[in-house]
């Protein structure tokens, strides 16, 4: 990204960052918001499925929330998601969910059934898969900021073998310096991955800051591992680097059904519909829930118009 961008995302990310920003928000800008947010509760986000499903593209709902630091919210947070799921199943569809597990206990140690102790956040994410796997569906173990990518792999890696690559994916992220490394020693488990540029504020010691060094990096992720065989969610709105994926699965002989696209809700619907008249997957990526801000603020920090969007709504 140019010098202008990264100085531009640096503080949008700040400012959203700051209390009273966010508590001014909080209260004016969900209105806002619901350009990028399907709604507050289940039913809104599987209304935006069946919209969606007639349109060709299908969904990967995300319940809003991250950072919780005590098990009763994270097991809130749980029990919400296995509702979701079974609601999904309820109204005749495939669930299919991502989770942040940040919300759902990581990094906070209980005491399990046999009185050792264990990590929250593996306890509720075994039950989520467990519950999803029953209704022949799919959980994404979203990734969160670089202190926690060992720990999301290695769980991911655990649940793989408990659960098969059928009912569990994970996220490698781009700008992170680690992830091809990353990407390669996951290939034994012949893992779905969705690859993604990058949306946490991570210092240039851990991550690319520069748009064509990202850019580049995205394209290697991607490439090696189709080639590799591996079934790639190419979550990117980058019309240029999804031309470029498609090329390169002609030129190779991937077919279609060894990857997709997956795009936010609320953004380039245009883009996502012509996918799907082409035959690709399409997969649209449908937050919902009260804990609307982090998400909401990422987005408007990812590009310089989105303030203006903001703006607009406020004024």
């Amino acid at each position: 990204m140019s010098q202008f961008e990264q100085l531009y995302r640096q503080v949008a990310l700040s400012v959203a960052g700051n209390p009273v920003v966010e508590k001014v928000l909080s209260k004016q800008g969900w209105a806002l918001a619901q350009r990028f947010v399907s709604g507050e509760t289940a039913q809104d986000a599987i209304k935006a499925i069946h919209r969606l499903e007639a349109q060709g593209i299908q969904g990967n709902l995300d319940l809003l929330g991250e950072f919780v630091n005590t098990p009763e919210p994270a097991n809130a947070n749980t029990e919400m998601i296995l509702q979701t799921i079974d609601q999904v199943h309820a109204a005749g569809l495939t669930p299919y969910n991502s989770i942040k597990l940040s919300a759902i206990g990581q990094g906070q140690t209980v005491n399990g059934p046999d009185g050792k102790p264990q990590d929250l956040g593996d306890v509720n994410a075994r039950r989520i898969v467990a519950r999803a796997k029953e209704y022949g569906g799919f959980v994404n173990l979203d990734m969160e900021d670089h202190p926690r990518v060992d720990e999301t792999l290695r769980l991911f890696r655990e649940l793989v073998n408990e659960f098969g690559h059928q009912h569990v994916g994970t996220v490698l992220q781009a700008y992170l310096h680690r992830s091809e490394e990353d990407r390669r020693r996951l290939d034994d488990l012949r893992p779905n991955i969705r690859i993604v540029k990058g949306a946490y504020l991570e210092p240039a010691s851990v991550a690319m800051q520069s748009k064509p060094e990202i850019d580049a990096a995205y394209r290697r992720l991607v490439y090696e591992h189709l080639k590799a065989g591996n079934y790639c969610n190419v979550a990117t709105h980058d019309h240029h680097i999804i031309y470029d994926v498609m090329h390169f699965a002609l030129a190779h002989g991937i077919p279609k059904d060894q990857f997709e696209f997956q795009l936010l809700y609320g953004i380039r619907e245009d883009l996502q519909r012509e996918l799907a008249e082409q035959g690709y997957t399409v997969r649209s990526y449908i937050p919902f829930g009260k804990e609307w801000y982090g998400y909401y603020s990422r987005r408007i920090a990812e590009r310089p118009k989105n303030v203006m969007f903001v703006l607009r709504g406020l004024l």
